[in-house]
């Protein structure tokens, strides 16, 4: 059962991380297309003037059409996410507004050490440990018991030649040479192996996704620092100058739309950084079985 709720903790944590990120990417193709939209006006003055080429026109609706596809694909993944999560909830069908919460909010992971070591106690290792125990006592009684079991038995018996009755008595035993139990000895150390074996697939199983989750999350914030502190700002800073030298004819149509596309690039990757940071922090999470204490970013 904990294992259970667990898992529905840290699927719920990834589906609202999806939808969080969806609704903010959209938001960012919102803006990149009013954005785009306002340039035909400004391209059908300066074509008329003479100062842009009418292919210019076509080449800002193109690329207000790209941004729209990728904001339709988008939506498909939040719609998606949202069934998925009023699925998770026992609902048919999403009744909820959209989802709000501290999205931004990362840091550094600690050692991986604390987190494997934590990871012994998730339910599905936990629960080899009782398993295993009650094999090893098996193992146990079964060595216990090397003198196998007497028999007695009690008859009555008549003898023809003489006309006499008896009373007889008998005592058997298997040769302990021969036995010894050694056929219950070996089944419960099969069993005993096997169960070790299973378990330290079972280990090996959640080593491997701890080990992914941990790599993705250290990943994902050492992407983070570089987008925020040097490439969106950057990025920013190129666009405004750009649009005022559009404006002041120094850059040409093409300039302009590459220009804004990196700054929108950029935003998109940060929040693609934050939804695989906040998944594999929860993924983390299921597998050791406790909230990831993040230490704040340097």
């Amino acid at each position: 059962l904990q294992a259970e709720r667990l898992e529905v903790y840290s699927e719920a944590t990834v589906i609202f991380a999806t939808i969080l990120g969806a609704q903010k990417r959209i938001q960012i193709y919102d803006g990149q297309i009013k954005t785009l939209d306002g340039l035909e006006p400004l391209l059908r003055r300066r074509v008329e003037q003479g100062a842009s080429s009418p292919a210019d026109i076509n080449r800002a609706q193109v690329a207000a059409d790209l941004v729209r596809a990728e904001r339709e694909r988008t939506q498909t993944t939040l719609h998606t996410a949202r069934r998925e999560l009023a699925a998770l909830m026992g609902k048919t069908a999403p009744d909820f507004g959209a989802a709000t919460g501290n999205f931004g909010a990362i840091g550094t992971p600690p050692s991986f050490a604390s987190l494997l070591a934590a990871m012994d106690n998730h339910p599905q290792l936990a629960r080899w440990t009782s398993i295993r125990a009650q094999r090893k006592a098996e193992l146990v009684s079964a060595r216990l018991k090397p003198t196998p079991d007497l028999r007695f038995t009690a008859g009555y018996r008549h003898f023809r030649e003489t006309g006499d009755n008896a009373v007889t008595f008998g005592l058997s035993a298997e040769l302990p040479l021969w036995d010894q139990n050694l056929g219950n000895v070996v089944a419960a150390q099969e069993t005993l192996a096997k169960v070790d074996a299973e378990r330290a697939t079972n280990k090996s199983t959640l080593l491997v996704l701890l080990s992914r989750a941990y790599e993705a999350a250290r990943g994902a914030g050492r992407e983070l620092k570089l987008l925020q502190s040097s490439t969106i700002p950057k990025a920013r800073e190129a666009l405004r100058a750009v649009e005022e030298g559009y404006a002041a004819g120094r850059f040409s149509l093409i300039d302009l739309l590459d220009t804004q596309a990196s700054f929108s690039q950029a935003l998109q990757r940060e929040q693609e950084a934050l939804v695989t940071f906040h998944t594999s922090v929860a993924t983390v999470e299921w597998l050791t079985g406790a909230p990831m204490l993040l230490k704040r970013m340097k």
